[in-house]
Formats: C-alpha cells, sequence, structure tokens
C-alpha cells in the first residue's frame, strides 16, 4: 500500500498549485513518518514549511521528529509554534504537555495537557498525563 500512496503523492506533488504545495509536502511528511522514514519525513515538513510557514500542523510534526532525535528545546519550539498558529489543536498541546513533563516542567505540562482537554475532553493520553500530573502535584 506504501508504493501506491507514494505514486499518488508524487502525482498530487506534479499537479499541486502553489497555494497546496505546503499541503502535499506535509502529506508526504506524513506517510515518510507512519513507514519510519524519519530523514524523509524531516525534508519533507521542512519543505511544507517553506511553501507555508504557518502550517501548524507541519510544526506539530516536525517538533516530534525534533523530540524523537533528543533535540528538545527545538521540539518544545516548534510544539509552541503549533499552537500560537492553531491554539484548538489538541496534539500540539499535548505534545507540549508530554515533553514538558518528561524534562521536568510539572506547570507547563498541566498548563497544556488542559488545553489539550479544552480542545479533546475524550482524548485518553491526555486524560492520564493530567491524571500523573494531579497525583504528583498532590504527593507534594
Amino acid at each position: 500500500q506504501f508504493d501506491m500512496a507514494l505514486s499518488c503523492l508524487q502525482r498530487a506533488l506534479s499537479l499541486a498549485s502553489t497555494d497546496s504545495l505546503a499541503d502535499v509536502w506535509y502529506n508526504i511528511g506524513h506517510v515518510a513518518m507512519g513507514t519510519g522514514d524519519t530523514n524523509l519525513a524531516y525534508q519533507c515538513l521542512k519543505l511544507s514549511l517553506t511553501h507555508n510557514n504557518s502550517h501548524p500542523e507541519a510544526y506539530n510534526n516536525l517538533g516530534v521528529l525534533e523530540w524523537q532525535t533528543q533535540r528538545g528545546e527545538k521540539a518544545l519550539a516548534c510544539f509552541q509554534s503549533s499552537i500560537k498558529l492553531s491554539p484548538h489543536l489538541y496534539e500540539p498541546q499535548y505534545n507540549l504537555a508530554l515533553a514538558s513533563q518528561r524534562i521536568g516542567r510539572l506547570q507547563e505540562s498541566y498548563t497544556s495537557v488542559k488545553h489539550s482537554l479544552d480542545a479533546y475532553p475524550d482524548h485518553f493520553d491526555s486524560q492520564e498525563l493530567l491524571k500523573q500530573l494531579q497525583q504528583h502535584f498532590a504527593a507534594l
């Protein structure tokens, strides 16, 4: 199925207007992330942002890649950029909350996970992170 998706995305790239190139590169990057090709994903997300530096989903996914490659401060900056562009998205709020929790910024984590749950109250991972943070704060 990957081969079929890749050929469709190549066709989309060849037919894309200037206005839609960022979305096509984002989609290619998203598929690359799904297949584990982080180098291709990184390049595609950078190209997406080259065509539209206000693409919140691209910033969020780039933040995930930065986090996976141990570049925590860059990851946090990407998540924050995504949130600034689209505060209604739950994914960058959750990702910022999780990353903040893992580096010990617990108040920032708590604030972000609350925003994540405001956007998507049924998000299980956000609910679980909130429980962990509440337990930690209760123990203080």
